[in-house]
């Protein structure tokens, strides 16, 4: 059986190491597997030879510009995609999953067209926000926008990703529902109860849902002693870690810097992974940045070398980093947004309102 991954990127990040774990189950139950994509040129050495291009970095930089210009994020790329397209007839899957298909490689008009025009492959689509199923946005907690249960218009978030100066999302909606609608054979896959919930007040609640937890390697994360305390002097003192692979508004950087306010600089110490150079520089001098690490050996030593690993997202569908502080002995406080408190199994581990740093605080303070 031939069987085709699509997302965004292959190997790296959230979605494309899960895409690539589902691509290695497949292939060790003899199936032959490729895994399409279209963001970064990167993709790790063992994933290589299952790896397939959409496009190139020029394709996604016109395309982000395109977006930019009119808010009509997925129908750009009209070349690169029927290129891909001219190869995955050739291939010939029998299965089709895609996972993340915004991010500016891929033209959806033509990759719908073709999945209709395909009677007998099966296809799975995991969601991971809420993009499928709105005119513009991939979340809305934030902005308390509704307007996705009826008819996207004039949306609140035209400068979020994936930013615009122009509002298409009335014409977004009407595309995207006619795209998505009328699949054959199609399961939607939501890796949180939460999600799950949302698909089905949406005009793609015609398909079956299944909930499908991620799960992490538990031969990385897992206790992993190092020097991460010595290295930075830390002997001392007790870590509260952050961990974001893009730190911004709706991950919560700014509740950090609340935090660094009111604890005791002489007894804790906040340590942020995944931070940019330039929001380094406008970080108060508490709080220790380091920029992102692909190394998985080198992130389990440091959730290990913690005391508490503080999630303050305000809208996440199914965190992992959530199961990889816990499985590496760290208890978590996480907002109670989206999916994250279906992330929590340790007793110790807690989850807190949204913004509520004063209970963060004294939770912080109690714990031994």
């Amino acid at each position: 059986m031939r069987v085709l991954f699509i997302n965004s990127v292959c190997g790296t990040g959230s979605t494309g190491k899960i895409t690539a774990e589902l691509a290695e189950e497949y292939e060790r139950e003899g199936h032959e597997v490729r895994i399409a994509y279209g963001r970064s040129s990167y993709v790790p050495e063992k994933y290589r030879r299952i790896a397939i291009r959409i496009g190139s970095s020029f394709d996604v930089y016109l395309h982000a510009i395109m977006t930019r210009l009119t808010d009509r994020h997925g129908f750009y790329s009209s070349h690169a995609t029927k290129r891909f397209l001219k190869w995955a007839d050739e291939y010939n899957p029998d299965i089709l999953w895609l996972h993340n298909i915004h991010g500016y490689y891929i033209n959806i008009d033509l990759l719908f067209n073709w999945i209709k025009s395909r009677r007998n492959m099966k296809v799975f689509w995991t969601l991971h926000d809420c993009w499928s199923f709105t005119g513009h946005c991939g979340y809305f907690t934030m902005a308390g926008c509704s307007k996705w249960q009826v008819h996207c218009e004039r949306c609140p978030q035209r400068n979020s990703y994936p930013s615009s100066i122009w509002d298409n999302s009335y014409r977004n909606f009407d595309d995207k529902r006619r795209l998505f609608s009328g699949i054959q054979d199609m399961t939607i896959i939501t890796p949180s109860k939460w999600l799950a919930s949302l698909v089905k007040q949406s005009y793609l609640k015609e398909y079956p849902v299944e909930v499908r937890y991620n799960t992490i390697d538990r031969n990385i994360f897992r206790p992993t002693f190092g020097n991460f305390r010595e290295r930075f002097n830390l002997a001392d003192k007790k870590i509260i870690l952050g961990v974001a692979s893009i730190w911004e508004k709706r991950k919560g950087l700014d509740d950090f810097v609340r935090l660094s306010e009111i604890l005791d600089a002489d007894k804790y110490a906040i340590v942020l992974v995944g931070v940019k150079p330039e929001q380094k520089k406008a970080l108060p001098k508490n709080i220790i940045a380091i920029q992102r690490t692909n190394n998985q050996k080198e992130l389990a030593e440091i959730y290990t070398s913690a005391d508490i690993f503080f999630n303050p997202s305000y809208e996440d569908n199914y965190p992992t980093v959530n199961l990889e502080a816990e499985a590496c002995g760290t208890p978590v406080i996480t907002y109670d947004a989206g999916g994250c408190p279906e992330t929590i199994h340790n007793d110790s581990s807690r989850v807190v309102p949204c913004g509520d740093i004063e209970s963060v605080k004294m939770i912080i303070e109690s714990m031994k």
